[in-house]
C-alpha cells in the first residue's frame, strides 16, 4: 500500500501527518477502545458517505462513545481534508477513540473527550490480471471476538488472518465458524449458487458491509436473485462463483480457494454484471452531494 498523503486531521486541526500526536494514555492506544471507517473517495466525493456514517454511529453507540459530529459536519471535515490532499480519487480513514484518561482503567470512564483522527491515502489501482483472472483465497477458522458487528480498531484477529493469507501467497482469508461462512479478514463474502447471489445474514459475527449491501441492491436491479441465509462452509468449494467486497477495492472475483478452482476458474457472469453495475453507480454518484 502506498504511503499516506501529507495532510491529516486530529482533534480540530489540519496538520502534516508526521506531526500528528496522541497521548499514550489514549484508550484507543491502550485498549483498542475505538472505532473506525474507511471510505473510498471518487472525484473528490466520499463514496457511500451516509452508509459509512450510519455504521459509525452504530459502532459508537455500541461502545457508548459520544459521536463528536453530526453527519453534515463529518462530511464537511472530509471534504476539507480531501481538498487539502489534492482532491480526486483516494481512500479516507476515520477513527474515533473514547479519548485519553489520567490512568489505565479497564472500566469505561465517563466524561472523556473523544479523539478524532482522519488521514488519506492514494487510490488502490488493481492490476489488470485481477479483473481477468481473479484472486486466490484460503479458508481459516475465525479467530476474532464475538462482536464483529462493531467496527472496532481491535483488529488483532483480522491481522493474524490477513497475515496468514499473505504468507500463503493469496489475497484474502475467508473466515469460518461453527461450520458456516462468516466474512473475509478485510472483506464481505458473497456466494453464487444455483444462479442466486447468496449472503450470510447480519449479526454479531459479521460486520454490516457497505459495499456488500450496495452489491446486493445492484444485483436486485439487475434481476439477479438474492438470498440471505446461513452458508455452509463445505458448500464454498462447489459454488459457481465466489465474490469478495471491499470498501477500498469494490467487488472482486475469487477464482481459487485453498488451491482449487472455483467454478470455471475464471471470473464469472454474476461478478461481471456486478462489477459493471458498481462502476456505473460510482460514476453516476460523482459530482453529487455526499448525503
Amino acid at each position: 500500500m502506498a504511503a499516506p498523503l501529507a495532510v491529516a486531521y486530529l482533534n480540530g486541526a489540519f496538520l502534516p501527518l508526521g506531526q500528528a500526536r496522541i497521548s499514550p494514555l489514549d484508550r484507543g492506544f491502550l485498549f483498542g477502545d475505538a472505532v473506525y471507517e474507511v471510505l473510498p473517495v471518487y472525484g473528490g466525493r466520499p463514496f457511500l458517505a451516509a452508509e459509512h456514517l450510519a455504521r459509525l454511529e452504530r459502532s459508537l453507540a455500541a461502545l457508548r462513545v459520544p459521536n463528536p459530529h453530526g453527519r453534515e459536519d463529518w462530511v464537511a471535515l472530509m471534504l476539507d481534508l480531501i481538498a487539502r490532499n489534492g482532491g480526486g480519487d483516494m481512500g479516507l480513514y476515520l477513527q474515533v477513540s473514547r479519548g485519553a484518561e489520567a490512568g489505565r482503567n479497564h472500566a469505561m470512564p465517563k466524561g472523556l473527550t473523544p479523539t478524532v483522527f482522519m488521514m488519506c491515502s492514494p487510490p488502490l489501482v488493481e492490476a489488470p490480471a485481477v479483473l481477468t483472472e481473479g484472486i486466490a483465497a484460503i479458508t481459516l477458522a475465525d479467530p476474532r471476538w464475538k462482536r464483529c458487528d462493531i467496527k472496532s480498531t481491535a483488529l488483532l484477529g483480522n491481522v493474524l488472518a490477513k497475515s496468514a493469507a499473505v504468507e500463503a501467497g493469496v489475497t484474502e482469508a475467508i473466515l469460518i465458524a461453527n461450520g458456516e461462512l462468516r466474512e473475509g479478514a478485510s472483506s464481505s463474502v458473497l456466494v453464487v449458487k444455483g444462479g442466486k447471489l447468496c449472503a450470510p445474514p447480519e449479526g454479531p459475527e459479521i460486520l454490516p458491509g457497505t459495499t456488500r449491501d450496495l452489491c446486493l441492491r445492484l444485483a436486485l436491479r439487475a434481476r439477479i436473485a438474492v438470498e440471505i441465509a446461513p452458508i455452509a462452509a463445505d458448500s464454498l468449494a462447489g459454488a459457481s462463483e465466489l465474490l469478495v467486497c471491499f470498501a477500498s477495492r469494490g467487488v472482486l472475483p475469487v477464482t481459487r480457494l485453498n488451491g482449487a478452482p472455483i467454478g470455471a476458474g475464471r471470473p464469472g457472469p454474476v461478478w461481471q454484471a456486478l462489477y459493471e453495475a458498481f462502476q456505473a453507480y460510482r460514476h453516476q454518484a460523482a459530482g453529487t452531494a455526499p448525503l
